[in-house]
């Protein structure tokens, strides 16, 4: 068997959990890429390096890697799905950060989570990605996301008018700092911080918020994600920024977007049969009175 592990970087502090996992994973012989960056911060004990080897990307995997490991948060698990692309390895996100819908597996949980990889106990959790065509090549080989693709205005300058069209047919004009169009992963994201509402994973849809609208009436659409929703700018500047979750970059408003529904799936590792509602009442604190 072998796995991938993957982070942004760790403080020093959590360097006694990466060492756990190595050690249950060479428990159970299990050959291990990580990420070479990770393998430099650290002076990993010589012991534990005999079955480990680096990796720098996307082209150093290979469909022999059954399970794809992220130490982090939420958005190391974004930048996982950019790594990992189509080979559809499933992501297991131990959660180093704060919030973790996505990375849900606490640091404590690390032999159980090792154990679920080596007997196949694990639930796939199948996610939709958002795909990004542009008539200019834009994010490399990753134009795509796992949260949402938005517009946003550049930085003091104006709002923007943003012509929206659903499958060639015109929707609205948002007069508005920027537009969100979130998967239902990314709808518990950075939409819901703009009073999006909150879908399933499961239900097939976009959801579309604008950022700041200059009429109150405006509100968020759900679509299905079979649509084809393309966009015109039209601005004071000449320029706005394009992003893919925490990816960005500057394009002239001239430029021509539309996104779709990606081809290919996240796969998300679960422990157990938690559901999605468990999920936002924990991570939400519904029912909870912070007075106590």
């Amino acid at each position: 068997m072998k796995v991938a592990i993957y982070s942004r970087g760790l403080d020093q502090a959590q360097e006694a959990p990466l060492l756990i996992l190595l050690e249950e994973l060479a428990r159970h012989k299990i050959e291990v890429l990580i990420f070479r960056l990770l393998l430099i911060q650290y002076n990993l004990p010589t012991p534990l390096l005999e079955n480990v080897t680096a990796f720098d990307g996307y082209a150093d995997l290979d469909k022999s890697i059954e399970c794809f490991i992220t130490l982090g948060g939420d958005g190391t698990i974004l930048d996982a799905t950019t790594i990992v692309r189509e080979k559809r390895i499933p992501l297991l996100g131990i959660n180093f950060g704060r919030l973790g819908f996505l990375a849900n597996i606490s640091r404590n949980e690390v032999a159980m989570a090792v154990d679920a990889i080596v007997n196949h106990t694990f639930i796939s959790d199948k996610r939709s990605l958002i795909h990004l065509d542009a008539n200019i090549p834009l994010f490399g080989d990753s134009p795509f996301a796992l949260n949402e693709f938005s517009i946003h205005k550049r930085d003091t300058s104006p709002m923007i008018k943003i012509h929206t069209y659903l499958n060639g047919e015109f929707l609205n004009t948002f007069w508005a700092d920027g537009l969100i169009v979130a998967t239902p992963t990314g709808s518990t994201g950075y939409s819901l911080s703009c009073t999006g509402p909150i879908v399933f994973p499961d239900s097939k849809n976009f959801v579309l918020t604008p950022v700041a609208p200059h009429n109150l009436n405006v509100r968020s659409i759900v679509v299905a994600d079979s649509s084809i929703i393309s966009f015109e700018i039209e601005s004071r500047a000449d320029e706005f920024i394009c992003a893919l979750d925490a990816r960005r970059e500057i394009v002239d408003k001239k430029i021509q977007l539309a996104v779709k529904k990606e081809s290919f799936d996240a796969n998300l590792i679960k422990l157990n049969e938690n559901s999605f509602l468990s999920t936002l009442r924990e991570k939400l604190t519904w029912g909870m009175d912070k007075r106590n």
